[in-house]
């Protein structure tokens, strides 16, 4: 008796257990990926640019703040929110990072911490696309410790007086609010800086070799007054911008299982393709094997994302949980594009095919949002109850 081969994107039939509402975000985000960001990005690659023509699109299937409530978004669940970044993903870290940043990082913190002006006045223009935001807390000196940053503001008057630099930064020099986190005589504190504040001032990063489709800056502050309106009222202290990292983490371990799964199904197709001693790669057992190791990585980051996204769902979501997933998931990512792009032996160099490219993002997201050795870390002190990060 013939029987059906599993998908193989989906061994384990992860599809399955998803809602229909979950399905039809997933393919709904799939056919514009497909139709719409694959097709540009290859040259927003090469050619070091954003396509920012498609942020109105992104905006109109409802990908902005999926997960809020009301503020003309979506109102998705967790589970959505993951799929949106997979499948943004498949097209290109950039695309999916442009995403994560407008949605986890500013309009979050916004709809967690803000005042309801704030809400009414940023959240329902930034889910139509009408108004792009970044997110500054990474600094020049460092960006894995964030107690130590120098970037600070002084009550002078009604308003604030806000010094400093942020670094590496997402939208920074397309952004029309950056989210700055900024340290006070009271702690911790969000600013929300408008573009046209006096002194505030954006510097876009050349030179990238790495998330070349997607617009990374510096930020510097010189005395710049911001008013009581534009801060944060809900939070204090270094728990406003890490449960925002949180959030940006979460997606990031759906993002780079789509990336995964593009440079497996490059392979598939090219093993098959590609004959060498008289048959196809996919015939051999050297290549058996390594495709199978990849199958089981993205298996592997496929359920614990799913798993973490029921947590989340179910409002009992811990930080390390999400560490474990980020560090599996990101590692499993770039080790299956590696191991792809070796495959396709001379090809793999070129951007004709889409695993270099990959491999190049993937060494930012491996980093940003928590480096690998962090998230490690993060893990060894829910196991041993021990700070070793000093």
């Amino acid at each position: 008796m013939a029987t059906s081969r599993l998908d193989p994107m989906d061994l384990y039939d992860i599809h399955s257990e998803f809602s229909d509402d979950e399905l039809m975000v997933r393919d709904s985000v799939a056919r514009f990926v497909d139709a719409k960001a694959l097709p540009l990005m290859r040259e927003a690659f090469e050619q070091h640019t954003f396509p920012q023509e498609l942020v109105p699109q992104v905006a109109e299937l409802g990908l902005l703040g999926s997960s809020i409530e009301g503020y003309d978004c979506a109102g998705l669940n967790s589970i959505c929110y993951g799929l949106i970044c997979q499948e943004l993903e498949r097209g290109d870290s950039g695309l999916r990072s442009f995403v994560s940043v407008q949605s986890s990082l500013v309009m979050y913190p916004i709809y967690a911490f803000g005042s309801d002006e704030q809400k009414q006045r940023w959240l329902p223009p930034m889910a139509r696309g009408e108004a792009i935001g970044c997110f500054g807390l990474t600094e020049p000196q460092g960006g894995s410790d964030p107690g130590n940053m120098k970037t600070h503001a002084r009550r002078d008057g009604g308003d604030w007086i806000l010094n400093g630099a942020k670094m590496w930064i997402t939208n920074g020099t397309i952004a029309d609010l950056a989210l700055v986190w900024a340290k006070t005589d009271e702690g911790i504190l969000g600013f929300i800086v408008e573009k046209d504040m006096p002194g505030y001032t954006t510097q876009e990063i050349e030179n990238k070799f790495s998330l070349r489709a997607s617009v990374t800056s510096g930020l510097f502050f010189d005395n710049v007054r911001v008013p009581e309106g534009n801060v944060l009222p809900g939070v204090s202290g270094l728990r406003g911008p890490l449960s925002c990292l949180t959030q940006a983490r979460y997606g990031i371990t759906w993002g780079v299982i789509g990336a995964a799964q593009a440079c497996l199904s490059e392979v598939l197709n090219y093993t098959q393709d590609r004959v060498l001693f008289g048959k196809p790669l996919a015939n051999t057992q050297t290549i058996q094997i390594r495709l199978a190791d990849m199958s089981r990585r993205i298996t592997t980051a496929q359920l614990l994302s799913l798993r973490l996204g029921r947590i989340k769902d179910a409002g009992k979501l811990k930080p390390t949980q999400v560490s474990l997933a980020k560090w599996n998931n990101c590692r499993a990512a770039i080790d299956i594009a590696r191991d792809s792009r070796d495959i396709l032996g001379g090809a793999g160099i070129s951007a004709e095919y889409v695993p270099i490219r990959h491999m190049l993002n993937l060494e930012s997201v491996i980093t940003y949002e928590g480096t690998e050795t962090i998230h490690q870390l993060t893990v060894g002190r829910e196991l041993t109850g021990v700070n070793a990060f000093g």
